[in-house]
Parts: C-alpha cells; structure tokens; sequence
C-alpha cells in the first residue's frame, strides 16, 4: 500500500486514472484505501433538474451513483442513498451559494461543488471542490493555454462544539497541469500536486461557514505561493541556466562562450 501511494504521488495527473484502475485490479483488497486517499483530477456531472453542473467525487458518491448539491437527488438515482441531516443540509446549501461567489472572485469562472456529512465524533466533515479547465476552449479568459486544468479539493474535519469553540483540521490539496503550444514558446507542459494541512480551534460565535472559509482562503493563498516558487520558479530557474535568453548570452565574455 505504502509503495502504491508513492506511485501515485509520481505519476502524471492525466494517467493517475488509468494508473489507479490498475491498482486495483493489482490490489483488490486495498480498494477502499485507494479509492478515499488517492486524489484524481475532478469530473463533471448536469444536474437534470436545476441545469447546474456539479463536481463528482468519492465524498458525494454511494455506489455508483452521485449526488447533486443544488437538488438533493443522486444521478443515476439509488434508492436507500445516504443524505446530511436536514441541519447540515441547510449549512451546505448556503456553503454552495457562499462558495460560487468566492469561486467567482477568485478563479473569474470554473465550477465549484460544497458536500457536507456527519463524522463518527458529533461533528460533522465539509468538502469544498473547485475545478477551473483554463485552455482556450473551456474557461480560460485570456487563451494563453493550449490545456489547463486546476483541481481544488479542501476538506475539514469540524469537531463537536465545547464552551463556544470548535476543533477544525483542513486537508488541501491542488493538481495543476498546463500545456501551452504558440510559437514564440514552443511546446511546454507542466503537472503536478500538492497538499497540505492545517489545524485551527476557532470561535463559532461567526459560524462555521465563516470559520471555513478563512481557513481555505489562507489555505489557498500558501498553495498558490508554494506553487508559484517551486513549480513555476523552479522550471524558470532550470530553463534559463540551461537556455539563457539572447540578451544574456551577448553580455557574457567570449571566454566564458568557449
């Protein structure tokens, strides 16, 4: 198990799936394992009956089926499904409206889906899902991608409430892949993930949803920041000390040429 969750921390998010199929026909009895701790890139699903795409994940799926945030309703429909208490199901349809806008301002479009269950500890667990396609013909306003995918998942474990304070432990993590094909740059592609958590015991006199969303946005802001440098800063750093632009090379002596 340990030696399939390194592969699949190597492998390229685009052949995780085909990659993760093949675990577990390798691997049958550790299906479960495989299927809750190995992230892969988001897939997308209409809601027939509000007309709203909605995320697909392993945290709204029972069987094979898959429930909708904006209806309630499984697709294809399952009888004896589980569903939140009428309680966290009024929380997480507001987390949804709530998480569209933040979705909005932050990612100017993509899709976004919030699911929420009750845990085994008087708590409850949320999951906020985001999923951006940024190549020219999906979402992406500026057409500087031939592809581009960015895949958001973030859930947080909510403790039980003790004096008006409650204990809450987000998990993030983000797969990034981009390829761009024009002239001037030629052909470049670049994938990857990372993850990351963070531990908070926050007042709940603002609410969950409040002390959720502080959290994931703190929380994405280091990721973008992490990503930025090791991802984007990295590969630059790799390309101009092996492919210095022009301008460098005309100032560098001619020794130094030889």
């Amino acid at each position: 198990m340990e030696a399939a969750m390194g592969l699949m921390r190597r492998i390229h998010p685009k052949q995780s799936e085909t990659a993760l199929s093949a675990l577990l026909s390798l691997l049958p009895h550790h299906s479960s394992d495989l299927l809750s701790q190995v992230d892969q890139p988001l897939q997308v699903l209409c809601d027939l009956e509000s007309g709203k795409e909605y995320i697909l994940c392993e945290y709204n799926r029972d069987a094979d089926s898959y429930r909708s945030p904006w209806s309630n309703k499984y697709y294809p429909p399952l009888e004896d499904a589980l569903y939140p208490s009428s309680e966290l199901r009024k929380l997480e349809v507001e987390a949804n409206e709530v998480f569209a806008i933040y979705r909005d301002q932050y990612y100017e479009g993509g899709i976004s889906s919030v699911y929420m269950w009750e845990d085994d500890n008087e708590g409850f667990v949320a999951c906020f899902l985001i999923k951006k396609d940024g190549s020219k013909t999906g979402q992406g306003r500026r057409g500087h991608l031939q592809e581009g995918a960015w895949d958001a998942i973030h859930v947080i474990e909510v403790g039980p409430e003790e004096e008006s304070m409650a204990h809450y432990c987000l998990t993030s993590t983000i797969m990034l892949s981009l390829t761009t094909n024009d002239e001037s740059s030629g052909t470049f592609s670049l994938s990857g993930s990372i993850r990351r958590q963070m531990n908070m015991d926050l007042s709940v006199a603002d609410g969950h949803l409040c002390n959720m969303g502080r959290m994931i946005e703190e929380m994405e802001g280091k990721l973008r920041n992490s990503l930025d440098q090791v991802y984007f800063g990295k590969t630059k750093e790799m390309v101009c000390t092996l492919r210095p632009p022009s301008e460098v090379v005309l100032r560098l002596p001619t020794a130094d040429l030889a």
